[in-house]
């Protein structure tokens, strides 16, 4: 793919106040492109000067490599079309007439509209599903309704780009879902390259292509939706605690906001914990305290137990055993090792029998000598050794260990570590 819009130390100011401070970036042609931030990072801003709508102060803009500001407005026109956040539209033109001045650009001046016009204005409309519309006056429709006119008109257009300044704000679910995977149609077809400010989050997972986090006016991360929405980037930039959990219908991933945290936070606030896990109770946690840079170890785990491939997979420290050969001394003693070098225990909700009481036991040890313990779920139904599992788990409870029923409540619990 060529670069079809870029960016070259791209800054603007409102006064005194710097809005965006030397933002650098290339955007591939045929691509979806998110841009993401809290609110005051510079979305808006950053359209309306790819846009032209706003000069900015320092740095350059090429479109397919020719400086942006320098390309007359009309040919602009032709080139690029805007869907903004403000939809209003002050006079009672009726709907089609809306639509149809998004050909103004590729006619002569005083040339009437022509068949190929009316053709082009329908097939907009008719996908953006608001050919129904199109003897109404636009002053009339709902805010809903209008902004689907306006995606209408841009389309119209025939652009090479589409920028759209939180194309979903009004819109109900199903024309949410409408005109995303409109969007996505269209980029998927080569016929655009789009650029869409979110505030959605899970809107910007589920379709973009690459995604960039705007903070304080400068670029804080670029790339996929998973290089930058990531746990630790939401947090050091929404100030918000999240998880990320793969959505399997889509083969994307859902952002699930958990606890506010302090923006700022830094890498000496990250903690060391270990897991006592096994058969899958542990991958959740895994990735979840990985993705927001913690150091996670485990153990005891059996050698292919799916926890263990996690573990692996993500280049954790562990102690390991031979399924169904029982936890050796050497197993336990490395496990003890990683125990002590944690700031935190985590006791994952597995069933404990002779096999694995040990891990339990050194929890229990490792808790005496000042660690800090969370246990998640009840230990009732779990219990393979006689009641000594039910016995440590007593005794933790009554040093002070935390208990949660589930493993989500975990995460706002982990900065009292």
């Amino acid at each position: 793919m060529s670069t079809h819009l870029a960016m070259e130390k791209l800054a603007f100011r409102y006064g005194a106040h710097q809005v965006l401070k030397e933002l650098s970036l290339k955007v591939e042609r045929g691509v979806f492109l998110a841009i993401v931030g809290p609110n005051g990072s510079g979305k808006s801003t950053l359209l309306k000067n790819l846009s032209a709508v706003l000069t900015p102060a320092k740095g350059k803009v090429f479109l397919d490599g020719e400086d942006l500001y320098r390309i007359g407005p009309k040919a602009l026109a032709k080139k690029l079309a805007v869907v903004p956040q403000d939809t209003t539209v002050q006079f009672p033109f009726t709907v089609e007439e809306v639509v149809l001045m998004g050909r103004m650009p590729h006619q002569e001046r005083f040339q009437g509209d022509t068949e190929k016009d009316f053709k082009i204005v329908q097939q907009s409309m008719e996908r953006t599903n608001t050919w129904h519309l199109r003897e109404r006056n636009i002053t009339e429709l709902s805010g809903g309704e209008r902004q689907r006119v306006i995606v209408a008109r841009a389309l119209a257009q025939e652009p090479q780009i589409l920028l759209l300044d939180e194309p979903t704000a009004h819109l109900d679910l199903q024309h949410q879902m409408e005109l995303l995977n409109l969007l996505q149609g269209l980029k998927n077809e080569g016929q655009v390259t789009i650029l869409a400010v979110f505030h959605d989050l899970n809107l910007a997972a589920q379709f973009s292509e690459f995604v960039i986090l705007l903070h304080q006016g400068k670029i804080y991360a670029s790339g996929t939706p998973a290089e930058v929405l990531t746990p630790a980037n939401l947090a050091a930039v929404y100030g918000m605690e999240v998880v990320v959990i793969p959505n399997e219908l889509t083969g994307r991933f859902n952002i699930i906001p958990v606890a506010l945290t302090d923006i700022g936070a830094t890498a000496a606030a990250k903690k060391k914990f270990h897991l006592i896990c096994g058969g899958g109770t542990g991958n959740f946690l895994m990735e979840q305290l990985v993705q927001q840079g913690h150091q996670v170890s485990c153990g005891v785990l059996n050698i292919g137990d799916s926890d263990w491939s996690k573990a692996k997979a993500l280049g954790l420290p562990l102690a390991e055993e031979m399924p169904f050969a029982g936890i050796q001394e050497e197993s336990y003693k490395k496990n003890w090792g990683l125990l002590l070098g944690a700031q935190g225990i985590i006791v994952l909700p597995i069933p404990f029998g002779p096999g694995n009481i040990g891990n339990l036991r050194q929890a229990l040890e490792a808790h005496r000598l000042g660690k800090k313990v969370i246990l998640v779920g009840e230990i009732d139904g779990r219990d393979f050794t006689n009641g000594a599992a039910a016995a440590f788990y007593q005794e933790l409870i009554k040093g002070g260990a935390k208990k949660v029923f589930q493993t989500f409540e975990l995460l706002p619990l982990l900065r009292e570590f």
